[in-house]
């Protein structure tokens, strides 16, 4: 997982995390399981295609929910 986030400065960092947690937390799921560790692959991923901040979250949840 933290290999994931290394490649993000510290701003980055915060959005992914707050915006995995919130995914997590809406599914009732736990950061550390196997669909937390995807989460936050995808969101790094989303980060560094320049997704917007705000629309962080949004993406993070269609991309995951559809597959």
């Amino acid at each position: 997982m933290l290999l994931s986030l290394i490649s993000l400065n510290d701003d980055d960092i915060t959005i992914v995390t707050d915006a995995v947690r919130q995914w997590c937390c809406e599914r009732k799921l736990d950061i550390d399981s196997i669909e937390g560790r995807h989460a936050i692959t995808v969101a790094v991923d989303l980060v560094q295609m320049n997704t917007d901040c705000d629309r962080l979250f949004a993406e993070l949840s269609k991309q995951l929910d559809h597959q």
